[in-house]
């Protein structure tokens, strides 16, 4: 089932678990620690007793917008991601902010990859709707990409089959992301520094 096809599926658990997974992945861009979205993963455990609302805007509080100036657009997708988490948890909200921050992690993926991305401009949209690549996509399409998307797959497909049961291994799917994108992230702003030392 394609990427598209588990979002129009799953329900207000899945679609909130899978949009919060995104942002959690992306939360190096915006200076969190490891732990920042914790609260936001436990309210969506049965009777935790959690309030998403609440948790949403400490969040918010600890997470400060990045400065816009040219090459942080990462940064800024991630924040989007961020702002646009619905207080409340409806099945049409949750949906559509899954599919945005789908979107956008993928984006950020793509931004980042060191390796040069000859993909077309509309790969994203292709691999998200399951469709065979156009002539040469596949092997174009980036690493960190590819390997996104297969991470956003399988946390929709672990909550669709295991309801509030498969929150522990989605969480540590989405950790596994987390740390390689801090590694990337780490990298670049290594290099940056080398750029300017130089300069």
């Amino acid at each position: 089932m394609s990427l598209v096809d588990l979002i129009g599926q799953a329900d207000d658990r899945g679609l909130t678990a899978s949009g919060l997974a995104c942002l959690d992945r992306c939360v190096p861009l915006l200076g969190g620690d490891d732990e920042v979205l914790r609260p936001l993963w436990g309210s969506l455990t049965e009777g935790s007793g959690g309030d998403w609302g609440e948790s949403l805007e400490q969040v918010r509080g600890k997470l400060v917008a990045p400065e816009e100036s040219e090459g942080n657009e990462a940064a800024l997708l991630a924040h989007r991601m961020l702002t646009a988490a619905p207080a409340g948890r409806t099945t049409a909200e949750v949906r559509q902010w899954a599919d945005a921050c789908s979107v956008a992690s993928l984006q950020i993926h793509r931004i980042l990859d060191p390796v040069e991305d000859a993909s077309p401009d509309d790969a994203l949209d292709r691999i998200r709707a399951g469709e065979a690549p156009a002539e040469g996509c596949l092997v174009s399409v980036p690493p960190l990409v590819a390997a996104e998307l297969r991470r956003q797959i399988s946390v929709l497909e672990l909550l669709a089959e295991h309801g509030a049961g498969g929150l522990r291994p989605a969480l540590d799917v989405s950790t596994e992301g987390r740390r390689v994108l801090r590694a990337v992230v780490s990298r670049r702003a290594r290099g940056a520094q080398g750029v300017r030392a130089r300069s």
